[in-house]
């Protein structure tokens, strides 16, 4: 079985999700296989200005009942960045061998909770390479690559041909064919609970496959 996560490094609801994806890892260990894409936000998706994100940060702040506010210092108002480049880094880090979440955790801490402003490439790369040990100059090549950025466009398109637009997003496929779709949930009991459900199905058709084989030829 297999679990996709979609995620935006930008996306605050990402952020309050990762306790959920890090925990569903812990939880289905050695029976679910487990991977993460960038699904990049449009650049009208984002909000224009620091009072509007605030707004947003307030609200999903108290939905979750956490204890801290995140932090808008990231908004680029005066437009001098691309808000892609985190994600793209994160993706370059990870065509360099960091493909855990490390590297995606250290952006995402940088960006909502101390506000730094990662739509610039030199900052984003600082980040990465710190929290990578990945040499910053081999960082910034893969990031400025057109394979990198393929990938990010690829990974983005396939988002969307779920017909789905919020993210976190997460696919549950089984080796049954089955597939679920949950998009912009973030508790994990929705989620681990399909997963069980998943599995037991699955586990069902090889019992069954075990006593009966494979099904008879026309």
């Amino acid at each position: 079985m297999k679990v996709t996560y979609y995620v935006e490094i930008f996306s605050s609801w990402c952020y309050w999700a990762e306790p959920t994806w890090s925990e569903l890892k812990k939880r289905f260990e050695g029976r679910v296989q487990f991977d993460w894409k960038i699904a990049l936000m449009r650049k009208e998706d984002f909000p224009r200005s620091r009072e509007l994100c605030d707004w947003f940060y307030q609200r999903s702040g108290t939905i979750m009942k956490s204890p801290f506010m995140l932090n808008s210092g990231w908004v680029d108002v005066a437009g001098e960045g691309d808000y892609a480049n985190p994600n793209i880094v994160a993706e370059a880090a990870r065509s360099l061998g960091k493909g855990d979440d490390t590297v995606r955790l250290a952006l995402m801490h940088a960006a909502l909770r101390e506000g730094q402003k990662l739509s610039l490439l030199p900052n984003a790369l600082n980040v990465a390479a710190a929290a990578s040990e990945i040499d910053l100059s081999k960082l910034k090549a893969a990031a400025e690559s057109k394979a990198v950025r393929d990938r990010v466009a690829a990974s983005t398109a396939e988002f969307h041909q779920h017909q789905i637009t919020q993210r976190p997003a997460f696919v549950l496929e089984d080796e049954i064919g089955d597939k679920a779709v949950f998009s912009g949930l973030v508790q994990i009991q929705p989620l681990a609970a399909t997963i069980e459900a998943m599995l037991s199905d699955a586990a069902a058709y090889a019992t069954h496959r075990a006593h009966f084989g494979q099904p008879p030829k026309a």
